[in-house]
């Protein structure tokens, strides 16, 4: 990193990587949490399976959702913070938000997004629109700069 690189970063860098890092963290907390202190099939159980086993949706398929999850939350939210492969990351978050918004609605259509899951949308649609190059502080830019001067 060359002297003074700090200086030249604008607004919408440290913005993106301020709003990537409380996203980041928000999720790979969340992981932690069900996977080293919960335990993944603990919220399996917990989560997926005593709530939806009266639905439609097949109990292998909430036992897969219900293990996988922990640790996608816990692995996307560690590349999202530092910024390493952001959209796969983002993709695999916002498809987790997708999941638990259906789960949820499927149990009570009128369930109240405001508080959980509309804040890590918008936090997670800001980092997927900001352009790439305008991230600076990202993995994926830094080492995106050292190869192109390799």
């Amino acid at each position: 990193m060359r002297r003074g690189f700090l200086r030249e970063l604008d607004g919408w860098s440290w913005a993106t990587f301020f709003v990537r890092w409380v996203l980041g963290l928000i999720f790979f907390m969340a992981g932690w949490w069900k996977v080293f202190e919960l335990g993944a099939a603990e919220h399996a159980r917990r989560y997926f399976i005593a709530g939806f086993t009266e639905t439609w949706i097949p109990v292998w398929l909430l036992w897969a959702l219900g293990v996988a999850i922990p640790f996608a939350e816990l692995l996307a939210g560690a590349l999202v913070c530092l910024g390493w492969r952001l959209r796969e990351a983002c993709v695999a978050l916002g498809l987790i938000l997708v999941c638990v918004t259906y789960g949820h609605l499927l149990l009570e259509p009128l369930f109240d997004t405001t508080s959980h899951i509309f804040p890590r949308l918008v936090l997670l649609t800001f980092v997927l629109c900001t352009p790439p190059e305008r991230d600076r502080l990202s993995l994926d830019q830094l080492l995106g700069r050292r190869s192109a001067k390799g």
